[in-house]
Order: structure tokens, then sequence, then C-alpha cells
């Protein structure tokens, strides 16, 4: 191939020439684990380029970083990337590999998502009805905020508890109470499975080696999908759960099986617990530390963004008002706010490495030659944090959203969803999570540190996940 460039570590044997570099060389047996992949930005990037390969124990793997060099690979060269390593976990689990978000790329991945997209569509997703379940399940959550009467609590557990309910809505037709004991043990075994996920399992479960232990207690406890046609979630909705299509029946070797369908729910229903709730914390974390953000702080003088006082509370009572509950629409007219969302998501980093990627064939990434069945590991944390796309890199600065007008912008750079074909099939639902969540808590309370605690720390947690670490609030009815 014209153009290729070769690099250190070219000479290993089995590299083609115009392999990506080895920053270092790999330990015998054992590769590159030891050192780690990098998460963050700094230098591992500077010290490596956009492009360079690992050795994880016998598999090589290339990192991608920075976002010219994701974005060629996820979004100009979708069809050559969107694969994924192939996965023991669902065999461990008793589970073919035809799901959605770790299925291999073929025909089967395709029409379990369209199922997927068609199935969320015809439940509500992008429609006022199913904004009405999230609003619905917020004002839970707020009469849950309620009842701490303004005293010390820590949040996460009732922000994963509502984020829950609304993902077990659209694929079981149920909530739970955030007291229930099922929900409790479903809870408690993903964060464990999550927590499991980290240093040398990370790394080796990126090449579907280990997989979590706790998964299988986790999916075993899921229920199975009810009967097809059995129980509808509001009047003139469509039967729930939806029949197998079908052109199914009788295919031999079709991905429409009851066993599948119930891996495609258990996709769901993990990412939709996990993701949102995480960054709902980022958000309410990131208020306590920026009161300036939330609200107008006292004798403080207004800063102002084109016509709008930039404090996320000001705006939603001039949008909203407190006699009603935000919509969708009221989105378009709040930019501060929008902004301090999508800033939350870059601050946050929540999944900092992506989910690793597969070569389907041999392709070209920034002139490197990478091979058919090259695990590819998505440096999305490169990307959230790239010093030449953002003012302020390293720290919260919903400013980054704004042009000087005060309108808000979106850099091609911000993809926390990830990007191209493998892009997270819930991100509608988050973006519609999020707003409402965020919006109807900052209707209704102010948060403040509890007196005498100390500042939490805005450093993260990181297995699989870059969570907040643990902290208190209070919540002030307004």
């Amino acid at each position: 191939m014209p153009g290729l460039r070769g690099g250190r570590g070219n000479e290993l044997p089995g590299f083609e020439l115009g392999y990506p570099p080895l920053p270092s060389m790999p330990l015998p047996a054992l590769g590159q684990v030891s050192s780690g992949l990098p998460v963050r930005p700094g230098s591992s990037r500077r010290s490596s380029g956009k492009v360079f390969s690992v050795q994880l124990l016998w598999k090589p793997a290339v990192v991608l970083s920075r976002p010219d060099a994701v974005r060629e690979a996820l979004v100009h060269r979708s069809e050559d990337t969107a694969g994924r390593p192939p996965s023991l976990v669902y065999s461990h689990l008793g589970f073919g590999p035809k799901c959605v978000v770790l299925a291999q790329y073929g025909e089967a991945w395709k029409e379990q998502r369209r199922f997927s997209l068609t199935t969320l569509r015809n439940l509500g997703l992008g429609k006022q009805s199913l904004e009405r379940w999230v609003t619905a399940e917020a004002d839970f959550l707020c009469s849950a905020f309620a009842a701490r009467e303004g005293r010390a609590f820590d949040p996460s557990h009732l922000l994963t508890c509502s984020v829950t309910n609304v993902i077990s809505s659209l694929t079981y037709a149920n909530r739970f109470d955030y007291e229930d004991r099922k929900l409790q043990r479903l809870l408690e075994l993903l964060e464990r499975s999550l927590k499991e996920d980290v240093g040398l399992l990370r790394e080796l479960s990126c090449l579907s080696v280990i997989p979590p232990v706790f998964c299988f207690f986790f999916f075993n406890l899921l229920p199975s999908p009810a009967r097809p046609g059995g129980r509808r979630l509001a009047p003139g909705a469509p039967p729930y759960p939806p029949p197998l299509c079908p052109q199914a029946k009788g295919t031999p070797g079709s991905s429409f099986t009851p066993a599948n369908l119930r891996m495609v729910v258990a996709d769901l229903f993990t990412a939709g617990m996990v993701t949102t709730a995480t960054t709902l914390r980022w958000a309410l974390l990131l208020l306590l530390l920026h009161p300036d953000v939330q609200r107008e702080s006292p004798g403080a003088p207004q800063k102002m963004v084109g016509t709008w006082v930039c404090k996320v509370q000001e705006e939603v009572d001039v949008v909203i008002g407190r006699s009603r509950r935000p919509t969708m629409k009221d989105q378009a007219h709040m930019p501060f706010t929008n902004a301090v969302i999508h800033e939350v998501q870059r601050f946050g980093d929540i999944v900092p490495l992506g989910i690793p990627h597969m070569t389907t064939r041999d392709t070209e990434i920034q002139g490197f030659f990478i091979p058919k069945g090259t695990v590819l590991i998505t440096n999305l944390s490169s990307v959230l944090k790239d010093e030449a796309t953002w003012e302020q890199p390293y720290r919260f600065y919903p400013e980054h959203f704004l042009d000087a007008e005060g309108r808000f912008v979106k850099p091609e750079a911000f993809m926390p969803f990830s990007a191209g074909r493998r892009v997270c099939l819930g991100e509608p639902l988050a973006k519609m999570e999020l707003f409402l969540f965020f919006t109807c808590l900052l209707q209704d309370f102010s948060f403040v540190l509890p007196p005498g605690h100390s500042k939490p720390s805005d450093k993260a947690e990181v297995s699989f996940l870059s969570a907040p670490q643990p902290f208190q609030l209070c919540a002030v009815p307004r």
C-alpha cells in the first residue's frame, strides 16, 4: 500500500511493514500488560503518537488517540473497524454471540441492531410518550431526594435506581421500588462486576480471555422477557415485548431466538443502567464544586453570555418556570443548561477507552497498515481531553459548548458515545434522560456541600467506567 510508514517495533516477527510502532519492547509472554493502557491522554499520547501498538500477552493491539485518528477509524473507515474481539463471556453464560453490544460484525448484528432500534422507536423513543415516562420517574427521584429533608446523603443509589427504572420500563414493562430487594441485588452484582474489570483483568477482558465472574449471576438474575404480545405500557402502545420477527420463523440460523432476545434485552438493560447514572453523579458532583454554574452566588456579579445569565437554575426558571415539568422542546431554548450537560459528559469521560473494536479487513489508519483481525482500542479520553480542541481540557468549563453570542455549539471532538457504525445504541435515550432528570432536579433543589464536609475530589475512580469517588450532598428545596 503506497504511503505507509514504518516505525519502532516493525522488526518483531509477524509485524507487517508500516504497522504502528511499539512504545516499548514487550516482555516475553506477558507483553505490556504490566504497564497498563493509557486511560488519560497525557504522556502516552505525547510520547507514542496518535497510533501505536501494544502487545497484550500473545495478542497485538493498536491504540488510537486524538480526534483525527479516532474519527478516521470509526467514521471514515467504519465498516473496516466495526468488528468486536471474540467474547468468551457469553459462552460462559450459555448464550451465542448474536447480541448487540459485543456481537461480531455481520448480518446477525445488523438485523439485531435494526430490530432493537425499531423496537425502541415503537416503544416511544423520540416521542412524547417516553418523555412522560422519564419525567414521571424524575418525579419519583425528586420525592426521594425531598424525603432526605435537607440532610446529607450520597445520591448514587437513588440516581442508579431511577435510571434503571427507565430502562426497566422499556425492556420489562415494569419499574422497581427504590428499596426492592431484587433491584438491590441486581445493582450490587453489576457494581461488583464493573469493579472486577480493572488492571490486568481489564486488559485481558478487552481480548475476551477472562469474563467478569459476577456477570454470570447478574444475567441469570434478570427475568426472561415476557410472552410476546402480553402487556401494553400505555393506551395505544404496541404490545410488550414485541413478537419475534415473522421472517425468523423456521429460518435456519436466524438470530431471532428467545435466548438471543434475552441477550439483547440484557445488553440494553445493563448499558442503560450504568452510563447515564454515572453521568448524573458527575453532574451533581460538579455542581457542588462549581456553585456559580448551578445558581447565582449572593453578591457575585452576573456573568452574561448573550442575553442569558449563566446559571442553570435561572435558565430553568425563565424557560420552564415552576408550574410544569421540562420537555425536550425546551432544550433548544436553554443553551447554557445544554452546555453544562455536555461539559459534564466531556469532563466525566466515563468510558475512557471505549469498547474494543476489531478490524474486519486490512485497512489503513493515519498512514499505518492495520491487518484484519487486529484489536483496536479507541482512547476516547484523548479525544475528550485533546489540548488542541478544548480551551481548558482538564477543567470543568461549560464555555467549551458556547460561542461568543452564547449559542450552543458542539465540536466534532465530542464523542462520549463513540462514533460510526458502533455508536451507542442508547444515545438518544441517554440524551433525553440526562436533560430531563437534570432539569427536574435543578427545578426543585439547590445542591450544597454538607456543613463541616470538605470539598469532594473531582478525580475519578477508574475501572471499565470512570466514576466519581463517593461524595455526599444536601438537596435543599427551592
